[in-house]
C-alpha cells in the first residue's frame, strides 16, 4: 500500500467519522428538544398535583368539619335520651 491509498484511505475513514458525528449532533438535538418537551409536561403536572392536592386538602378539612359538628349533636342527642329514659325508668317504677 503506497502513501496515497493509506491517505485515501484515511480520508475516506475520516469522512466517515464525520458523517457519524454530523449524525449523532443531530440525534442529541432532537433528544434535547424531547428532553424540553418532558421539562414542561413534568412541570404542568407538578402545577396539577398542586392543584389537586390542596382543594382535596380543603374538601377533607370540610369533611372533618361536618364529621365533628355531626358528632357533637350526637353527644347532644344522646345526653337527652339519657335524660329521657332515666325520666321513663323512675316513673316505671
Amino acid at each position: 500500500m503506497t502513501d496515497r491509498e493509506l491517505l485515501e484511505l484515511i480520508v475516506a475513514k475520516l469522512g466517515i467519522l464525520t458523517d457519524q458525528v454530523g449524525n449523532n449532533t443531530e440525534q442529541i438535538g432532537g433528544l434535547t428538544s424531547r428532553m424540553d418537551e418532558l421539562e414542561s409536561d413534568v412541570k404542568n403536572i407538578n402545577q396539577t398535583v398542586t392543584r389537586v392536592e390542596h382543594d382535596h386538602g380543603s374538601k377533607l378539612a370540610a369533611l372533618l368539619d361536618i364529621y365533628k359538628q355531626n358528632s357533637e349533636k350526637l353527644d347532644r342527642i344522646e345526653a337527652e335520651v339519657s335524660k329521657h329514659d332515666k325520666f321513663i325508668m323512675e316513673r316505671i317504677k
